[in-house]
């Protein structure tokens, strides 16, 4: 319980978060930053969707609860998080059509490809900070090896914007679009009406070089 900040909304007083700790810091959490940061992702899922981490599950969860969705297969590395989810059985809330959408499989998600299904839809979440130097290379690798139709990763907006600054372009739908054009991945998110308006907000709260002007 306490105040939060959302990804792109302001500070809120939440009550009862589920968090996962772990040596004195949250690895993982279901808070306005969480919630707001996977929505994207979550709203525009469909096909055969490939989750890369886990987490607490609530994305997988979500995204078997739509109907544009026919699987969902998971990729978590630590043995650890998916015995937590084998102990807690949270997926059981689920409808039974819901629950038999949802596969959970223990690899690394930067190496492991599908033996033979289609990927419809990459979500990967698999960093620890918010911001990072690794987090486009990572995507490309996954890429890669899953050949998605369609890409949203966490974290996915503020990498655009800072993408954008250092380019030297405005952080508006003109300047979104020349910055993911530039990394030929199919991402989604910008064709959405506000998305320009979203991933300003997410950078003015998020980026040190926004903030601090």
């Amino acid at each position: 319980m306490g105040f939060m900040p959302g990804y792109w909304s302001g500070t809120s007083f939440v009550a009862d978060v589920a968090a996962l700790h772990r040596q004195g810091a949250t690895w993982m959490s279901i808070t306005p930053l969480e919630l707001e940061s996977q929505g994207i992702g979550v709203r525009l899922a469909h096909g055969h969707v490939l989750i890369c981490g886990l987490g607490l599950g609530w994305a997988a969860a979500a995204c078997a609860m739509r109907d544009a969705v026919r699987a969902v297969t998971v990729i978590e590395f630590d043995p650890e998080v998916i015995e937590l989810h084998r102990e807690l059985n949270l997926f059981a809330q689920l409808p039974p059509g819901e629950q038999a959408k949802l596969r959970i499989v223990q690899g690394d998600a930067l190496t492991w490809q599908p033996d033979s299904e289609r990927i419809d839809f990459l979500m990967p979440d698999i960093w620890l900070p918010l911001i990072d130097d690794v987090r486009l290379d990572h995507v490309r690798q996954m890429q890669a090896n899953v050949g998605a139709g369609a890409i949203h990763f966490w974290g996915q907006e503020l990498i655009i914007a800072r993408a954008a600054i250092a380019a030297g372009r405005t952080i508006d739908a003109a300047g979104i679009a020349a910055t993911v054009a530039e990394w030929g991945l199919p991402l989604v998110g910008p064709e959405l009406p506000d998305y320009a308006a979203w991933t300003l907000a997410a950078a003015r709260q998020h980026l040190p070089e926004l903030a601090a002007a």
